[in-house]
Order: structure tokens, then sequence, then C-alpha cells
């Protein structure tokens, strides 16, 4: 019975991808964004369970790798296609009125949205490479999907809740100000579409770049061996006390950051 026990939860898994999925295509990106959170937790809870019951399988690593495509591969595809058509279509309303041209210049621009499906392509092409790589035992070889699933869902989450904002909220003078700086840096730069498609189009190299990165798996709680897992996670819980869930996109480039620097440590030692 027990092994069974990861294969449910790896089920849970790709039940809130499925979820997400007709969310985000319902237009409801803040709870796709959420489901995926969720399908993150069960995908790192699925890996621990099976450890702990000692029920490892290769029918339980295919099983895991299927459900990431999609809460981690296809989820984020969609949410970012969505999301760019968002913003898309805000960045040629607002540039129209002065530039004083008409919308068959951006002709480009309506197709630039589906740049977010190279997000899928390239989680597949990283899933296949991770079950058929011995190397990634205890780290990972190229960005994990759950990493960068999270970036984009966090990134879109943001530009979303910026705006619903800015549309249903009365701020004081006091407030107006920061409010702008964080509308500007969201809407007009984050969110742009030409920085988004760039972002995606780096990420998805970053997916199967051979990259040595660490993962989560402990052996042990002890300090000894896991010095970067701890200073990680004390330095993810310092921005989410001081930012919230504006870190989140700053975690996940910082997950990269400790990587490289750990990369560093270890070949100087050697």
């Amino acid at each position: 019975m027990k092994k069974h026990i990861p294969n449910a939860i790896t089920c849970l898994n790709l039940l809130c991808g499925c979820l997400a999925i007709v969310k985000a295509m319902d237009g409801n990106i803040i709870m796709a964004c959420y489901l995926v959170g969720l399908a993150a937790l069960f995908d790192f809870f699925d890996g621990m369970a099976a450890r702990i019951l000692n029920v490892s399988s290769d029918i339980g690593k295919d099983l895991d790798s299927l459900a990431d495509v999609v809460s981690f591969g296809v989820v984020p595809g969609i949410v970012m296609f969505r999301v760019l058509q968002f913003t898309n279509n805000h960045y040629i309303f607002s540039s129209m009125p002065h530039q004083g041209v008409p919308n068959s210049v951006h002709a480009f621009d309506h197709y630039l949205p589906y740049i977010a499906f190279l997000i899928p392509i390239f989680s597949a092409l990283r899933l296949a490479k991770f079950n058929n790589d011995d190397r990634q035992v205890d780290a990972f070889i190229g960005l994990p999907t759950p990493a960068n699933s999270i970036f984009f869902c966090s990134i879109a989450f943001l530009i979303k809740t910026t705006y619903y904002e800015f549309e249903h909220k009365s701020y004081s003078i006091n407030d107006l100000l920061s409010y702008d700086l964080k509308y500007d840096l969201y809407m007009n730069k984050l969110g742009h579409p030409y920085f988004m498609a760039f972002v995606i189009l780096i990420f998805c190299v970053l997916l199967v770049l051979e990259v040595e990165l660490f993962s989560f798996k402990f052996k042990h709680f002890g300090w000894q061996g896991n010095q970067v897992r701890w200073l990680f996670i004390l330095w993810s819980i310092l921005i989410i006390v001081l930012i919230r869930f504006n870190g989140i996109p700053l975690i996940v480039l910082s997950y990269i950051g400790f990587s490289v620097l750990n990369n560093l440590k270890t070949k100087i030692k050697t």
C-alpha cells in the first residue's frame, strides 16, 4: 500500500496542473498561479515521501516527469501567453496616442505572445534529459522546471495583481507615489512584452544548459554538507519578510546565483 503514496501525491500535482490550465484559459491568472504553487508543494512532497518510505521506482520517476510537464511546462506557457497578450495590448494601447501611428505598425507584436510556448517545449526537453541523466542524482544539470515555472508565474501574479489594484483600489496621496513606482516597474518595465520575450528565451536556455544547480534533497539536516542549502533558505526567508510576494522572482534568481557561487567554491577547493 505504501508504494502508492508517492504516486498519489504526484497525481495531485498533475491535478493542480490541469485545474491551473482551466483557470489560465478562463483568464483567471491569479488562481492559476496559486495552483502552480500548490503543485510545487506536491512535487516536493512526493519525492520526500518516496525517500522516507524507500519506495522509489522507475514508474514513479516517469509519472513525476509527466506531471511536471503539465504543471511546470504547459501551465507557465499558457500563463505567460495570456499575460503577454494582456501586456502587449496594454503597451500598444498606451503607446499609440503618443506615437500617432496606426496599429498595423505593431502587427508583429500580436504574434509575440506565442513565444511563451517555448516554455513547455524546453521544459519537456529538460525533463526527458533528467530522466536519462545519471549525473542528476544529488544535483540538477540545468534549471529545474518547478523553479522556472515559479519564476514566470510569480511575475504573472505580480503583473495581474498590480493592474487589478490600479483598477479597483483608491489610494491616499501618501501611498500614490509608491504605487506609481510599483505600477511602472511591473507594467512598463518587467511587464514590457519585448523584455518578457527576452527573459523567456534566456530561461529556456537555462533549462537545458550544462550548469549544475544544487538540489534540496537533504541526506541529513546538519550544517556540514548543506551550507549552500541553509544559506539559501535563510536568504529566501529574509526576502519574503522584507518584500513578501514581490521577492519570489528574486528568490529564483538567487537560487541560480547561489548555485554558480557554490560551483566556483567547489572548483577552487579542487
